[in-house]
């Protein structure tokens, strides 16, 4: 016999019940003034797992008075997109057909493609899920048509209130109180990591076996690793951690950065991990070691593809290349140079030898772009303005003292100064 897992029991019918970011959920939220506005577009949800994705999907269908069918990219194929297809045309689809797509991004460039026609005619409203950023993973021409929305992890305030309203219901079937203390909340809720999906299925398992749950009843159903210092990801100490890991490795210390790499992920928090260490690779080891973001980048995937614990061994390589790497943050001073000028609304014009001139007009006084083509001229340069006139002397970008940078230095010297 079957048992429903108890997320899907309490799995909640309208908005109101959805925990989460209140500018998608809620009664002020984006997805009900849709319902409200009998306006259902076609969507892409991206987002960590457990953050309400499928729920949001159900409930836009059932208020839409559409006919749902789910599949799931990592296992359906074109045929089964074809055959949702075939019974929007049928009595089954008579008020309207959509389709969710989950982890839409294992569907090829071909196998997404064929979606298009089916989108553009209205045969089918799409939602799209993907744990990918979208723009990196989803065909382009799907983007455009549909509606981008950003499902974030979950705060401990949102999972604590997704397992009461489970501890309630669960009170109801079988009749009789579920007795558990803040502080085993609390665990369960650190132990989940913004995944609703996740905390509720541990209070489940361990509601089954114990009458009363405290924290050493729950300590007995997670990994000792997650035991460790009593890990909070949306607390302070977990910031401090990811602040001591950067400033080890841009101080170029490799043991240090190791140990906060370890104590990290002994919290079992991957994705804040790769996303510190590939901002590390730009913003302190930069143009001292252009390749560094494409090295780090490759271990990104890769630990993301292993999940924990393998997923330490790509890391640690990724902080010790970094920590051992030279150091410039020259690309970081430069855009923030240019950033503060942008913001002081200089070069609201810019050189004329640069806009996409095509024709003047019969009657226009200045004729012609006069741009010069540097692949034109020795050495592929050829002194022209870029900069708006406003900002011509302006200097954003110094050469960091580096090999790398120094190297380019030299070599622009040389050519711009012709000798």
């Amino acid at each position: 016999m079957l048992t429903q897992p108890l997320a899907d029991k309490i799995r909640p019918k309208g908005f109101e019940d959805m925990v989460g970011d209140p500018k998608l959920f809620g009664k002020s939220g984006i997805f009900a003034k849709m319902i409200a506005a009998n306006h259902i577009p076609n969507m892409i949800f991206y987002g960590p797992s457990g953050t309400g994705k499928t729920t949001a999907a159900n409930i836009l269908a059932a208020a839409a008075g559409k006919t749902l069918h789910k599949l799931n990219a990592t296992s359906a194929g074109l045929a089964d997109v074809k055959q949702v297809i075939a019974e929007s045309s049928s009595m089954l689809g008579m008020g309207g057909t959509l389709l969710y797509l989950d982890e839409m991004q294992y569907f090829n460039k071909k196998q997404q493609q064929s979606l298009l026609e089916y989108i553009e005619n209205g045969r089918i409203t799409l939602i799209a899920s993907t744990t990918e950023n979208p723009y990196f993973y989803i065909y382009p021409a799907i983007i455009s048509r549909c509606a981008v929305f950003e499902f974030k992890s979950l705060t401990a305030c949102d999972l604590k209130n997704a397992v009461r309203r489970a501890a309630r219901i669960l009170e109801e079937e079988k009749g009789k109180p579920v007795r558990m203390d803040e502080q085993a909340l609390a665990l369960i809720v650190s132990a989940a990591a913004g995944d609703a999906r996740r905390a509720i299925g541990l209070f489940e398992n361990i509601s089954a076996v114990y009458d009363e749950i405290d924290e050493q009843t729950v300590r007995a159903f997670l990994p000792e690793v997650m035991g460790i210092g009593g890990f909070d990801k949306d607390g302070d100490g977990h910031y401090d951690l990811l602040s001591a890991l950067q400033k080890s490795i841009r101080g170029s210390d490799p043991d240090a950065a190791l140990f906060y790499l370890a104590k990290l992920l002994a919290g079992g928090d991957l994705i804040s991990v790769c996303r510190r260490l590939q901002v590390i690779a730009s913003e302190d080891v930069g143009l001292a070691y252009p390749m560094a973001a494409a090295v780090v980048r490759s271990c990104v995937e890769s630990a993301r593809e292993l999940g924990l614990p393998e997923a330490r061994i790509p890391l640690a390589n990724a902080a010790l290349l970094l920590a051992t790497s030279p150091k410039s943050n020259s690309a970081e001073m430069g855009i923030l140079a240019a950033t503060e000028a942008v913001s002081a609304g200089k070069g609201a014009t810019f050189p004329r030898c640069l806009q996409n001139v095509h024709f003047d007009g019969e009657n226009s006084a200045d004729k012609g772009q006069n741009y010069k083509y540097p692949h034109d001229y020795p050495n592929h340069y050829v002194p022209q303005q870029y900069l708006p006139d406003d900002l011509k002397r302006a200097r954003f970008y110094t050469y960091g003292e580096n090999k790398t940078e120094q190297a380019a230095k030299a070599y622009w010297d040389k050519i711009k100064n012709g000798t």
